[in-house]
């Protein structure tokens, strides 16, 4: 709720309301130790992608890398960086070793840096490119909005190469689907040639669901979560400092986690009423019995 909002309802003066919800998020326990302490049911699919948020001090917007556990749709570990580089998202894997998190397969953007790091600290998980962002930038590089000239050929190749309802859309059977696709085109067309031969190339990172039962092959679970956090920030607007930004985030991601659901749909229909985090507390613990404040400071 927007402290202007929360000013009205308790009759407060807007100082009042600023220094009791810093307060509140000041106790709050920070999200990696809260899954430290508590959880360590996951599935090891992992849906990772970054959101920018602006911070005073900062000439452009910073990222907000986080991922989220694909079957429990729980949220492990969030960091906001300066950047997004291999150092940030090094940091963040570890971090996510520390956790010990199960990796198997990490589904993101085809991101360079991310895919170094994965690599070097989760060397046998393996990397699922997005589809839906692949294939916007074949659209983009094609001009398919503006011009018809290879609609058809964009069409082969959503209905023969990444037609996610078609079982037999495998690696092994690629080369002949690419034939097919090549038909739509000019031979002496060097366009097309580059997007099949760039197929061809990353065949390995946009078929590896296939491989890993349950997993996805689209970012489009942690899409929808970006979208949810980018209506909250409009209010906000921007965060005073990198300290202000991170305590109200990890008290955003915090919310999530404690929060039922209530619109997931078809496979996730069995989330509905139960919250994240207690899909994956340890087996002995209760979502009732767990404290989300910080434990206290003793004195010596």
């Amino acid at each position: 709720m927007a402290l202007r909002k929360l000013s009205s309802k308790y009759d407060l003066s807007h100082p009042q309301i600023h220094n009791i919800v810093n307060s509140e998020l000041d106790s709050l326990i920070d999200n990696t130790k809260l899954t430290h302490k508590y959880c360590n049911r996951y599935c090891g699919i992992f849906v990772v992608d970054g959101k920018y948020v602006k911070v005073r001090g900062y000439e452009k917007k910073i990222p907000l890398i986080y991922g989220i556990d694909y079957l429990t749709h729980d949220i492990p570990l969030a960091m906001l960086a300066v950047s997004e580089n291999y150092q940030a998202y090094a940091r963040f894997f570890r971090l996510l070793n520390i956790l010990n998190y199960p990796l198997r397969a990490v589904i993101s953007d085809d991101v360079d840096c991310l895919k170094y790091a994965v690599k070097q600290i989760y060397p046998k998980a393996i990397l699922q490119a997005c589809w839906t962002h692949y294939l916007e930038n074949i659209r983009r590089a094609l001009n398919i909005r503006t011009e018809d000239k290879y609609q058809e050929f964009f069409a082969a190749l959503c209905r023969y190469v990444f037609n996610k309802h078609d079982k037999r859309n495998t690696t092994k059977g690629l080369m002949s689907r690419l034939d097919k696709t090549l038909t739509y085109c000019r031979p002496s067309d060097n366009l097309t040639k580059v997007i099949i031969l760039d197929i061809l190339k990353k065949q390995r990172e946009l078929f590896a669901f296939q491989y890993i039962k349950n997993c996805p092959n689209t970012t489009n679970l942690i899409e929808s979560y970006n979208s949810h956090l980018q209506g909250r920030l409009k209010t906000i607007k921007g965060f005073q400092s990198f300290s202000s930004a991170q305590r109200w985030l990890n008290g955003y991601i915090v919310r999530r986690r404690t929060k039922s659901f209530t619109d997931c749909c078809q496979r996730f229909k069995h989330l509905n009423g139960k919250t994240s985090l207690e899909k994956t507390l340890k087996r002995n613990l209760k979502l009732s019995n767990i404290s989300l404040k910080k434990a206290p400071k003793t004195e010596r």
